[in-house]
Formats: structure tokens, sequence, C-alpha cells
């Protein structure tokens, strides 16, 4: 676990692996895309908040969330996912929710040119989200399956930043790097990859971004 100091208190910082983090908070357990083949969830602590970024299967996965949801676990969840019951706040891209004093910011997550057999793009604009988690001025940047868009300039402050890197459904290791450079954030992870040449990556960021690593 990795933990930061914010405004809010020290936060910890978990990639379980694939898409799938947990953040600790103030004895909270915040989770984002559990999925159940990234881990076993069955010891892990009860979510207070589970954040899902779109509703592909190793995003929104009913047996991940079988092993740490209850009745009170709120959810925040992207407009193809939908209101599957009154746990959930969907947030559409633009949209904003407050938790306990955390700002939760929906930004738009999406592919330009990733495009299935059927000529579908993998994750088309408007269906699924990326996530700010505002401190209180520390931010944290959940990406979501992506590509770099035109809406990444809009993104700033950034502290922390989790980017996919994933063929054929997110980045190359060159649209990674552009994607970090634009936001810029002091602390990035790869995440959602099948293989990582972290030294090649590093040689690509720009001054100021540190690349974490000691994870899958």
């Amino acid at each position: 676990m990795d933990t930061y100091s914010t405004p809010l208190g020290k936060i910890g910082i978990t990639v379980i692996g694939h898409a799938s983090l947990l953040i600790e908070w103030d004895g909270r357990h915040i989770y984002s895309d559990p999925y159940a083949e990234a881990g076993d969830f069955s010891g892990r602590a009860k979510a207070d908040l589970i954040l899902i970024t779109h509703n592909h299967y190793d995003h929104y996965d009913e047996k991940a969330f079988s092993c740490i949801a209850t009745p009170d676990t709120a959810f925040v969840v992207s407009r193809d996912t939908g209101r599957v019951d009154g746990r959930y706040t969907v947030l559409e891209n633009g949209g904003s929710w407050n938790y306990d004093g955390v700002t939760i910011y929906a930004v738009p997550a999406y592919n330009v040119n990733r495009r299935n057999g059927e000529g579908n793009l993998f994750h088309p604009k408007g269906d699924g989200n990326g996530y700010i988690l505002d401190f209180a001025g520390f931010r944290l940047y959940i990406a979501g399956d992506t590509e770099p868009i035109p809406e990444m300039r809009d993104i700033t402050g950034i502290d922390v930043a989790f980017l996919p890197k994933n063929l054929p459904f997110t980045m190359t290791d060159e649209e990674f790097a552009e994607a970090a450079n634009i936001i810029r954030p002091k602390y990035l992870y790869p995440i959602h990859y099948f293989e990582l040449d972290a030294a090649k990556l590093s040689g690509m960021l720009d001054e100021g971004i540190t690349m974490m690593t000691n994870h899958k």
C-alpha cells in the first residue's frame, strides 16, 4: 500500500490488479472497478463506496461485489451501468457527487480509434466515466478505459493518476505517455495492462512525473 497526505487526512492506495483499486481513507474503503479475476476479494474489507467506470465484465463484476458490498455500500456508476437499486448514483460525464467531503467528478473516458470486429468503438463517448476524487485539493484521477482525448487538457492539478495501457482496448505505450504528459500527475500508476516495460515508459515521461510500478 502506498500512502499520501491530503488536506483531509492520509490515504492509502492499493492496486489490486487489472483496473481494480482500493483507496483507504479515514476508516473508509473505496474500491474502483473490483474484478474477481484480478485478485481475491473474499478476505478484503467491506466497501463503503464502489466506483464503476463502465459496465464491461472486467469492471462491473458481481462476483467481486458479493465479497465486499453490503446493504449500506454506496455505488457511483456510469451511464451504461445505470441505476440498479437505491444504492446506486449514476453520474453522466460532467456530473459530480459529494462523499463525506470528497468531491467525485465524472469525466469522459472513451475510444477514438479502437474498434471491435464489427467496426464499433469498444468504449463509445458518453457511456463510461473516468473519475477525479478531490480530497480538498489533493486530486486522484482514475481514467477508466480511454485513449488520449481532448478533454484530458481540462484535467489539471492531479496528484495521482491511474492510466490504462492495454491493446486493443485502450492505449499503446506512446499513447499512454502522451496522456500522462498532457495531465502531468505527480505520481502515475499504469493499470489494465498485460505487459509493462517500466524503463521504456519512464523514459517517455516529462520531468516531474514519477511512475509507480511496484505492482502487477
